[in-house]
């Protein structure tokens, strides 16, 4: 034991007898060390009770954290969603590959978290949140000189993970068309930092809007459909896709088919409409977006479109693994595939 109580690198390569390079290449494993060298510094290291060297020094010297900052928002509704977790684990799964951790950084659109963004150690960070055209915080973290990967977003300079969700929505919606819906509503998902929640006019597409919510609204026209009311909610969850159902439902001219932007608002709709005594799909038909699984729903299915959640966080970590490398931030588009359920069916004879 040294004077310090702490046995350092030095302490083990004294008492084997070697010198500190040839200690630290033991414990790297990244140089030539004899195996009968290897064996006495780590005996050495064992009688001094000595575990490695200091990560963080190690770090320090490399100019790295191994770490890489996993943006999101509000964590008690990202956990909630289905998508999140399933984008997470393959994102664990990427990073933890190349023995690289994951902070996880609440930053708000409006800049909450700034504060942390500016001086937390990070090699990367992954959005899992959406940002929009003008946010502060991604200039925040490029100007510190730190990668950045988006899902479903884009932003200058950033490489970006997203799905193919225009065209999903656009064939979900042709479907919804062919039935022969006329009166469509759209329950979306938030359309843009500090945007309000409700009704608002459909004009379209909207380039101050989230790039996922823009793609899904534009695939709804691109079908010719054009809806005849949208209400924006604060986000994926059920209780929002249940608030706007209510009010939805409750118009003069009641919508034949709801359109959800996510499969969790779906299921508030769903759930709205049993509450009504609507009996679905004959008296409303409901669609939603993102494929994930909702047994309580039974015997229900929402009609959806699937989306590879677990591949877009897995391609999420391994493009912030390769801009760590040097690498041009990329853009990746990935399939998705419709999914037939039970809650789409022929608009109704009278309406």
């Amino acid at each position: 034991m040294t004077r310090h109580g702490r046995a350092t690198l030095a302490d083990v390569a004294r008492l084997a007898g070697v010198s500190a390079s040839t200690a630290s290449l033991t414990f790297s494993g990244s140089g030539p060390v004899s195996p009968a060298t290897r064996e006495r510094v780590l005996a050495a290291a064992k009688e001094l009770g000595f575990s490695g060297p200091d990560p963080l020094a190690r770090s320090l010297r490399r100019g790295e954290s191994g770490v890489v900052g996993v943006i999101t928002n509000e964590l008690a509704s990202s956990f909630r969603d289905p998508v999140t977790l399933r984008t997470l684990d393959g994102l664990a799964d990427a990073l933890g590959a190349h023995d690289l951790g994951m902070l996880l950084i609440r930053a708000g659109e409006a800049g909450e978290g700034a504060d942390l963004i500016r001086r937390a150690a990070m090699d990367a960070a992954v959005f899992l949140r959406p940002v929009g055209p003008r946010e502060r915080v991604v200039d925040l973290l490029t100007d510190r000189g730190i990668n950045v990967v988006l899902l479903e977003s884009l932003f200058p300079g950033a490489a970006s993970i997203q799905i193919a969700d225009r065209t999903g929505m656009a064939e979900l919606a042709g479907r919804v068309r062919d039935l022969g819906h006329t009166r469509v509503a759209v329950v979306s998902l938030p359309w843009a930092p500090g945007e309000p929640t409700g009704l608002r006019p459909d004009a379209g597409p909207d380039e101050d809007a989230f790039p996922f919510t823009q793609r899904r609204i534009a695939g709804i026209h691109d079908a010719g459909v054009v809806p005849t009311q949208v209400y924006v909610t604060a986000g994926s969850l059920v209780e929002e896709g249940f608030e706007a159902a209510k009010v939805l439902l409750q118009q003069d001219e009641r919508p034949t088919a709801i359109m959800a932007c996510s499969d969790l608002l779906a299921a508030g709709v769903l759930l709205a409409a049993r509450e009504l005594g609507l009996a679905v799909p004959r008296d409303l038909s409901i669609t939603g977006f993102d494929g994930v699984d909702l047994p309580w729903l039974a015997p229900d299915v929402i009609d959806s479109v699937e989306q590879p959640a677990t591949r877009k966080g897995q391609l999420g970590g391994e493009a912030a693994v390769a801009l760590m490398a040097g690498g041009e931030p990329a853009h990746t588009e990935l399939a998705v595939v419709q999914r037939p359920g039970t809650t789409l069916g022929p608009a109704p004879s009278d309406a």
